[in-house]
């Protein structure tokens, strides 16, 4: 499996939940990408104990995604498997997860056992997660697990799709 790192933050993806919002909107190039990909990572920093509001603007771009079908009657993102990393220096890791899970699920995603990873630093301290010397140990063996799962089950989905209505 390959994969390519599209930094949400690095194009001009308009508020809204339509696919596409006019001109100069770039969601409909990542959408494609996203359309295309059998496993879809989301990956937020923690801000105030939340995620980031351009994690939050992927959840709401995804959401036009509920009202669309294939060509079998499948919701578009069936079959994907969606994955969730938080980072940050300060709690709130998991209701992120939680919340980016359910919102993956509404749209259509399937999540793997384990299916999200994070580490937070020490609280009211500087420092970032790709300024560590190393990866710690459990982060790395978590980062693996979760992997493993979602590559298993993409595969598990290429091979048998859930059934059309």
């Amino acid at each position: 499996m390959t994969g390519e790192l599209v930094r949400v933050a690095d194009h001009d993806v308009r508020p809204g939940i339509e696919a596409d919002m006019g001109d100069g909107d770039e969601w409909p190039e990542i959408r494609r990408k996203v359309a295309a990909a059998d496993v879809v990572l989301i990956s937020t920093p923690t801000w105030v104990g939340h995620m980031s509001s351009v994690a939050q603007r992927v959840v709401e771009r995804l959401n036009a995604e509920q009202s669309e079908t294939g060509d079998e009657g499948r919701p578009g993102m069936f079959g994907k498997v969606g994955v969730v990393a938080v980072v940050g220096n300060e709690d709130g890791a998991h209701k992120i997860t939680a919340d980016l899970f359910q919102s993956l699920n509404d749209i259509g995603f399937t999540i793997p056992a384990q299916g999200g990873t994070y580490w937070n630093g020490e609280a009211m301290k500087g420092g970032d997660y790709q300024d560590l010397d190393e990866t710690p140990e459990t982060v790395a063996s978590t980062n693996a697990t979760l992997v493993r799962n979602a590559v298993h089950l993409a595969e598990l989905l290429g091979e048998q799709q859930y059934p059309a209505s």
